[in-house]
């Protein structure tokens, strides 16, 4: 039989996931007091981390009634039961160890304290926090990650466009002259295809870039396209106009280092796109540098977010600059930013708003949770496109990593349904020194 299980929560797990409590089956959970402490830093604000740490106060508040949590709140049938402890004194290991009583510190006198009056449990100490996590090891304390919404499987993630050699070259010609594609049993794929897999077919004569309809299992031919002055220069810049422009793919994952074109491609593709869509917003995250929040910087409050803005400005200054100052094009960009049919903002600052007939390119959404990419998915309204973009190697939130971030989370899970599309891009396009830089450093 099992040893029962007693995980104590630190609070980054609750900010994260503000239903964390529901995911440990049978097992006991322990929140120390000063998590709850911690919370109320939290409760006031518009960002995600906000809006979890009220939800986990209502949820909290909801779930206690009247009891009390000193035996024990059920968390429900199959689940096991929450308690509060309070503070609890360092033992000598830990006096000895830390000098200050951070909250960090007394949440792992907390740890050691269940640890040591709970024998026939096993304590496990769950946070966020890698730093932590080893602390608690020095000690001799079981510490993990919050590990649920984590992609176990990275691979779809990582792939290329993959190239089939050894194809029929009439039914790669053919691909070419048929409108309603040709059926995947006429080539020798030797795998399995899914909803909109883009792929590169060769013959010995012949080759194109194809995409998988599996409403009609049947490929279609890839044509390369200009977006707003833009130029795919490769193949996987192809497949990712492609599938910017299909209007039955209403969501689309682009992933890559720095400098493959993501961005860029997204925003001309929208801008190609406008007068299908009522308004264009290009979005990211803000991540303070330095763990400071925006509010040291100076200035108003445009002044304070144009640091964080300004790529996405220099990818709409590129756009700009392939056509001439005096043409319609390059005239109608500032026309739409005029008109805030083209917003450029924080991704905060689009809570509450419609995104009924909206195209919605989220940048940098590495850095978001998996709750907030699904609350930015689930606010879509009829005739929107939402396209997230980002490199999963280059996260700056200290509490997300690879597995845990939004971008990876919803892109395995969207996998094979017929209105999303994913594409890796691999080849830098800024210079031979940045993909030199990219791939080397």
């Amino acid at each position: 039989m099992n040893q029962k299980k007693l995980f104590v929560l630190d609070t980054n797990v609750l900010l994260h996931d503000y239903k964390c409590i529901y995911q440990f089956e049978e097992n006991d959970i322990m929140l120390p007091i000063t998590v709850l402490e911690e919370l109320d830093k939290f409760k006031k604000g518009n960002d995600q981390i906000n809006f979890q740490a009220r939800e986990f106060a209502r949820e909290l508040d909801q779930l206690a009634g009247e009891f009390l949590f000193t035996e024990g709140i059920s968390l429900g049938r199959g689940l096991g039961r929450l308690f509060i402890e309070t503070g609890k004194p360092f033992s000598r290991e830990m006096e000895e160890s830390f000098e200050e009583k951070i909250a960090d510190h007394r949440i792992l006198a907390i740890a050691d304290y269940a640890r040591n009056s709970n024998p026939d449990k096993q304590v496990i100490l769950v946070t966020k926090d890698i730093n932590l996590r080893i602390k608690a090891k020095a000690l001799g304390l079981q510490a993990q990650d919050y590990k649920a919404g984590q992609v176990t499987n990275l691979e779809y993630l990582y792939e290329g466009i993959p190239t089939i050699e050894n194809q029929n070259d009439e039914a790669i010609n053919k691909l070419y002259t048929s409108p309603e594609g040709v059926s995947i049993e006429e080539f020798d794929l030797g795998m399995d295809p899914i909803a909109n897999q883009y792929m590169i077919l060769k013959g010995n004569n012949s080759s194109v870039l194809a995409i998988f309809d599996i409403r009609t299992s049947a490929l279609h031919v890839v044509q390369k396209q200009r977006c707003y002055g833009i130029e795919p220069r490769n193949a996987e810049q192809t497949m990712t106009l492609d599938a910017l422009m299909r209007p039955d793919i209403q969501l689309v994952s682009l992933t890559g280092k720095a400098g493959t074109g993501k961005t860029l491609l997204a925003l001309a593709a929208a801008l190609q796109q406008r007068r299908d869509y009522l308004q264009v917003y290009l979005a990211r995250p803000i991540i303070p540098l330095g763990n400071r929040d925006i509010g040291y910087l100076p200035g108003d409050a445009g002044q304070k977010i144009e640091p964080y803005m300004q790529p996405l400005f220099d990818n709409l200054s590129v756009i700009k600059h392939q056509f001439d100052a005096r043409s319609k094009e390059y005239t109608k960009i500032d026309q739409l930013l005029e008109d805030e049919k083209l917003i450029i903002t924080p991704l905060a600052y689009i809570r509450g708003r419609s995104l009924s007939k909206v195209f919605f390119i989220v940048d940098e959404a590495q850095n978001l949770p998996p709750h907030e990419v699904k609350t930015i998915i689930t606010r879509a309204g009829e005739g929107t496109k939402i396209v997230f973009t980002g490199d999963i190697h280059q996260i700056d939130s200290p509490y997300l990593d690879t597995k845990s971030n939004g971008l990876s989370y919803f892109t395995e899970k969207m996998k094979g349904q017929d209105i999303f599309a994913h594409v890796n891009l691999v080849q830098g396009v800024r210079s031979h020194l940045a993909e030199l830089a990219s791939n080397l450093l």
